[in-house]
């Protein structure tokens, strides 16, 4: 729509463990990292769009912009979308962060069919839990569910992985789904006071328009209050950004 955009990339994503994406019509199994450096491409064909390999330390609302702070420079623009996600925090147990986003999810849309036919543990005691087996059913050929607190450890096992229980048994599953805790990736929604839902994520209108004006924010860090909780899908995501830009340009261009 030829007004001015500027992408700022800190380098750190969610998915950044991540081998293959799933559930993106079209680039089903594609890397992470290649569907970043393709967007980049793709971006690179209009002149008004800059990106920059950059961390942004510090956002802030004035009377008639949004003030970013970034590599000991400042900008000002006529609104900002927050795109920073969030950060997921694994139960402690030994050895299952080395497989997370492999052989250790949480999402049985982006990672239950590749455990097809196989065993899968669920480490999680909450009533999550029984719905998380229910959706695994028909795809794994048993699912096993323990407290997190009875695994010992976890460790690569051939092409599994073996669970270590607290009573010395042992265990060896295809993949492990777990319940992260999961937390704002970046400090802005707070410094900005932007009104929150209970899940933690920033709650946003079906445009992405935070409870703070100019300041709009997209993907697995902001919900909606028709959803039950943030949304971890990169189509979603996307069209949660193409939401957000549509409103912001017809913002801009009314009187």
């Amino acid at each position: 729509m030829h007004r001015r955009a500027l992408l700022l990339d800190s380098g750190a994503y969610r998915n950044a463990t991540v081998a293959h994406a799933h559930n993106l019509l079209g680039h089903d199994g594609d890397a992470p990292a290649d569907l970043r450096q393709r967007g980049r491409d793709e971006l690179a064909a209009y002149p008004t769009v800059e990106v920059r390999d950059a961390t942004v330390t510090a956002v802030a609302t004035e009377t008639d912009s949004v003030r970013v702070e970034v590599g000991g420079e400042t900008l000002r623009a006529a609104h900002v979308i927050l795109a920073t996600g969030l950060a997921d925090d694994l139960p402690p147990i030994p050895g299952l962060t080395e497989h997370w986003g492999d052989r250790v999810a949480n999402c049985p849309f982006c990672h239950g069919h590749e455990f097809a036919g196989r065993p899968v543990a669920i480490l999680n005691a909450s009533p999550h839990a029984e719905m998380l087996r229910g959706m695994l059913a028909p795809v794994a050929s048993e699912v096993r569910v323990w407290d997190p607190a009875r695994v010992q450890r976890v460790d690569p096992a051939g092409g599994d992985l073996r669970l270590t229980l607290d009573d010395g048994t042992e265990a060896d599953v295809a993949g492990v789904f777990v319940a992260p805790t999961t937390r704002q990736r970046a400090p802005f929604a707070a410094d900005l006071g932007l009104e929150m839902t209970d899940a933690g994520a920033v709650r946003v209108d079906a445009f992405g328009q935070t409870s703070v004006g100019r300041v709009f924010a997209v993907g697995d860090m902001a919900q909606p209050d028709h959803l039950p909780g943030p949304m971890a899908s990169l189509a979603a995501a996307i069209a949660d950004g193409q939401l957000a830009a549509i409103a912001i340009v017809r913002r801009l261009a009314t009187p």
